[in-house]
């Protein structure tokens, strides 16, 4: 929004106005959607945590779910992705080109999965809540629609049906009408590994963080077509404007972090784990690096596998590998303070960005 009136209507080279020739630049836009991201949560941040309290909509700790310490969590307020996404979706309105299709499929997926996520909490608060199955086929859907969507305009470069591969210049499998189960798949599994990593204080959101700044460069190299040329990756020109998206939601992940950190005063909940998680996948289908993705978002994938492994495990061997699957819990009972278990994990999930950033130039 803000680049249309500053840049559009107000830029003019003979003029004191020449200043704002910024906004058509989306480094420029990116580092302010940030800090207008963070700035957004910061304010409204104790507001909403506030009315939280107040209606009592707090987390609910099941005995057999988590581990004794988590009980003291209990009157700890949930729906917290309710600030996540106010700053996420207003920050990225001002700042990114609202002409940008890939921008409102991204908001779409966020949306879409931020209101299933907020609707299960509700029932949870409600002493209810969604069965998993049913969240599964609603999460399928929400995927299925961005897959179609895509598949249907696939003719174009930007939107074939080409699986991109690490290490390879030029994309070497066409998946045809294969494509729409793979993105549902890469989606519905981003969004249930977000979910199922935000167990601890500021765990998922702070590898998130890290997961948003490996994508923003990312989006911006492959929107670029000198840099695209010389990493000999696909160019997508729409995929630039999702830099600036980036920046907004890592600004929204350090905000809601501010509050979210060890010891929490708010947790996100499926609000905002789903919403996240979704928006994490569908920017890995934008970009076509969706097989990057697993290393991109490591920690979430080695989270998401311990409670796979677990349960396989035990329903053929009726033992269990881990004292307790996702596998942050696994470590609470091996007596790690939750602090430590915290830190780590996130200088695991810096590390797996690094090796991400790397598979850009190794063609």
């Amino acid at each position: 929004m803000l680049y249309y009136i500053f840049y559009e209507l107000l830029f003019n080279e003979e003029t004191w106005c020449s200043i704002f020739r910024v906004f058509r630049y989306i480094t420029f836009r990116s580092v302010y959607a940030a800090l207008s991201s963070f700035l957004i949560c910061i304010i409204l941040g104790p507001w909403i945590i506030k009315k939280l309290k107040e209606r009592n909509i707090s987390k609910k700790v099941i005995k057999d779910y988590y581990p004794i310490s988590h009980h003291k969590k209990q009157d700890v307020p949930t729906m917290g992705g309710l600030i996540i996404l106010v700053s996420l979706i207003v920050s990225s309105i001002l700042w990114v080109r609202l002409n940008n299709r890939f921008f409102w499929i991204i908001m779409f997926s966020i949306v879409g999965f931020g209101i299933l996520g907020l609707l299960d909490d509700y029932l949870k608060y409600k002493g209810r809540e969604i069965k998993a199955s049913h969240k599964l086929i609603w999460q399928i859907i929400l995927a299925g629609i961005i897959a179609v969507f895509l598949y249907w305009n696939s003719k174009e470069a930007e939107l074939s049906t080409f699986l991109n591969l690490p290490f390879f210049k030029i994309p070497p499998i066409n998946l045809y009408w294969g494509y729409i189960p793979f993105v549902i798949l890469v989606i519905v599994a981003s969004s249930n590994a977000v979910n199922i990593t935000d167990g601890l204080d500021g765990l998922a959101i702070g590898a998130l963080v890290f997961a948003c700044l490996a994508f923003s460069i990312i989006c911006y190299v492959s929107g670029h077509a000198k840099f695209a040329d010389y990493l000999n990756i696909i160019h997508i020109v729409e995929a630039g404007e999702l830099t600036v998206f980036m920046g907004a939601l890592v600004g929204t992940g350090l905000g809601f972090l501010w509050f979210n950190t060890y010891p929490a005063q708010v947790f996100m909940g499926d609000t905002g784990s789903l919403a996240l998680g979704g928006a994490l996948g569908t920017i890995a289908v934008l970009t076509k690096h969706e097989l990057v993705l697993l290393l991109i978002g490591g920690l979430f994938v080695i989270e998401a596998g311990s409670v796979i492994v677990q349960v396989a495990y035990f329903k053929l061997k009726k033992k269990r590998i881990f004292n307790m699957a996702p596998l942050h819990h696994h470590f609470e009972l091996k007596g790690w303070p939750e602090p430590k278990i915290i830190v780590r994990f996130w200088i695991i999930a810096s590390i797996f960005t690094l090796l991400s950033l790397s598979t850009l130039k190794l063609r």
